[in-house]
Parts: C-alpha cells; structure tokens; sequence
C-alpha cells in the first residue's frame, strides 16, 4: 500500500528554504527520486508561514521506504538538517487506493 509522508521543516531566517536549495543543488532529491519506489519527492512553500518548507513524500509500499531510511542518503539529509537547524513535524498516510468518490469530483475541476 502507498504511504505518503509530509515533513514541515521549519527553522529561522530563510534557513528551510535553505535546505530545500541545497538538497536540490546537491543532487540529493534527484537521487531520492530514482530510487525504486519513489513516487514523489517535492517541496512546497506555505503561503502563510516563510520559515517553514514542506516535503511531500510518496513511496510504493513500507519496503521502499525503509529501504530508502536504510540508504546512506539519510545521513546526509540528516547532516544538512543539522546544518541548517531544522525543526520537524512529520505526518505519515496510507494513500487510499479507490479513487476520488464519485460525490466528491463535483468538487474539483480539471
């Protein structure tokens, strides 16, 4: 079953945004994203709070998952956490695999 994680970082003056460049820059989220079972690895930026980054993380399954917090990545996601003294707050889902119900698609446009 698909399991999504959402981690808000959050840290002082700029510091999560911060971060987000450098994992990109550095060729970390690339890496993530090739990794078998990745099906997202995003940041995002909320509108009402500058000091917070959120990551929007999708896996195929638990073992794809646990494969990537095996992987030598971690530490370095870790050390750059460090770096830039974040703060998390992680919530984890297990996607819902029937779709959007048919009451609720009035709701959304495409």
């Amino acid at each position: 079953m698909e399991i999504v994680v959402n981690i808000y970082y959050t840290g002082e003056n700029g510091s999560a945004a911060a971060f987000a460049r450098e994992m990109l820059e550095q060729g970390i989220v690339a890496r993530i994203r090739a990794e078998k079972g990745n099906r997202q690895y995003e940041y995002f930026f909320p509108a009402e709070d500058k000091e917070t980054v959120l990551l929007i993380d999708r896996w195929e399954n638990a073992e794809a998952l646990d494969r990537h917090h095996a992987s030598e990545m971690m530490q370095e996601i870790a050390a750059l956490r460090e770096k830039y003294s974040l703060h998390m707050r992680v919530e984890r889902f297990l996607a819902d695999d029937g779709g959007i119900p048919e009451k609720d698609k009035k709701f959304i446009k495409s």
